[in-house]
Formats: C-alpha cells, structure tokens, sequence
C-alpha cells in the first residue's frame, strides 16, 4: 500500500514537473515567434506617383485617418483587474504607470503586430488623428509610445470628447473635422461610430495573435482612398461588414444592460462598452 502511495505520488511529482517545463517551452517558442515576425522584412512599395496620379491629389483636400487604441492598434491589461482578462503568452511591448485616484497603476501594452511600420506609411498619406474612449492619462501615454517622438500622433481626443448613449461611448467625428468627406475611421468597434458608418473601416479585434496582418491588408485600400473627393463614396459600400444592429434593437439591450448589477474593480475597473463589446480602460466613474 506503501509503494502504491509513493509510486502515486511519484507520477504526480512527474507530471507537475513535466507540465511546467513544456509551459516553458510554449512561452519561449512564442516569444521567439513574435521577435521573428516583428523584425521581419516588411515591404509596401510606394512608387513615384505619375503626373496623373499628382494632378488628382492635388484636386482633391488631404484626407486624416482616426484612429482607435485598444484593440486596433494595440491590446492592454492592468494590474488593476480583478477579474480574467485576455492575457498574451508572452512580454508586454511596454509598460505603463499611471496613478489614478492616488492609486498606482501598471498596464501591460502589447502592440498589434506591423503597427509600426503601418502608422510609418500611412502618415505619409494621412493627418492621423487618435480618438479613444480611454480616459487621457491612459490614452496619452500609449500615443506617446506609438509616436516615438516622430510627430505623427500629435492630435488626440479622448474619453471626454465622446458621446455617452445608453452607457456606450460614441465618437462624434464633427469634433475632429467638420467636413467628413475627408474623414476616415478606424476601429474595431461598431458601435463606436455608429453615428458615421459611411466614413468608418471596419478591422477584427487584436488581442494576442502574433501573426495577425490585419494592418498591413488596410494598405492598398488607404493609399487609393486618399485620392477620392468623398470617402463616403466609397466606404458607404462596405456598411455590410459593420454588423450594425438596427437602431432600435441596440437602445432595447442597452436599456437592459443598464438594469444589470455594474461591477466595480479596483483601483482602476475595465468595464466593457455595452452595445459594442469592447473593453473601457479606466472607468472611475
């Protein structure tokens, strides 16, 4: 009986000490994976543009691409919450502290794979602008890190230039520019930009695949879009890959979402934005 304990428990020590090792060997597979397809070569070529192609730029205004954070360009947790959240098997890109309501808070930023390089090209063809539904002392100090002191983030709105609705943040595109004929968004949110489908490109939500190439595919659509008069005229096309719910039907569940017990995480709570699914960073209150 002795021996069938210790043979017992043997194997379990085995099995223990074998799960972590082949954990560990996951975690370093991954991390190398993500070094490999971070500095890997990556090329859009942008050729000369030809007389015809520089006469129709020049007749038509300089187009600004609004840009979303968490999710669409990037992918964060915090020490802050409770509650699982999706965690990516390997480092944080950087690390961010921030002190909310006199609490300390560290949030681990993954950066979507190529976005570099993606806000490199498109700020040759684009003012960009961030719009996020993140408060500012969270939003500002990831746009300073996409930046990287090159200039190109330099307009950025935030939480307190949304819309609230029903408990869901709307981004008003009139507050970036009142002529949205030459106004682009992109986000992984719908109802983010409800208001505004025919100006918005829809992108899948990132949080941890390390092979996603979702930026890049948006390259050739950018570099034609910015020749257009109306971007409406074009993106208006595409209202079929928003997934919009009928406005009705989306006021009824936010109604109902609203009746339900909030939870409360401290020091800094990651609700998600009803009606759209996406996380709020920061939700003091």
């Amino acid at each position: 009986m002795l021996k069938t304990r210790q043979c017992l428990l043997g194997i379990r020590t085995f099995l223990g000490v074998t799960s972590r090792i082949w954990g560990f060997i996951l975690y370093i597979l991954r991390k190398h994976l993500r070094t490999i397809i971070q500095y890997q070569t990556v090329r859009y070529d942008t050729l000369p543009l030809s007389p015809i192609s520089r006469n129709r730029l020049g007749t038509v205004k300089r187009k600004i691409l609004v840009l979303d954070l968490d999710e669409t360009l990037i992918h964060s947790h915090h020490d802050g919450v409770l509650r699982p959240t999706v965690r990516p098997g390997t480092p944080p890109d950087f690390v961010l502290k921030v002190v909310i309501d006199k609490h300390p808070v560290r949030f681990f930023v993954h950066k979507r794979p190529h976005v570099d390089f993606f806000l490199e090209v498109v700020s040759q063809w684009y003012e960009l602008v961030v719009f996020t539904a993140s408060m500012e002392i969270y939003g500002s100090a990831v746009a300073d890190k996409l930046d990287n002191n090159r200039g190109i983030l330099k307009r950025r709105y935030y939480r307190q230039h949304c819309t609230l609705d029903l408990g869901s943040y709307i981004k008003d595109l009139s507050v970036v520019h009142n002529d949205l004929s030459s106004v682009v968004i992109l986000d992984n949110s719908p109802g983010a930009y409800r208001s505004h489908p025919d100006n918005a490109i829809p992108i899948k939500s990132w949080f941890s695949d390390p092979s996603d190439t979702a930026l890049l595919n948006l390259l050739p659509m950018l570099d034609a879009l910015r020749f257009t008069a109306d971007v409406r005229s074009v993106l208006s096309r595409n209202l079929h890959q928003h997934r919009l719910w009928p406005a009705p039907f989306f006021k009824m569940t936010s109604l109902l979402l609203a009746l339900l017990p909030s939870t409360v995480d401290n020091p800094a709570s990651v609700n998600k934005e009803q009606g759209d699914g996406k996380e709020t960073k920061l939700n003091m209150g």
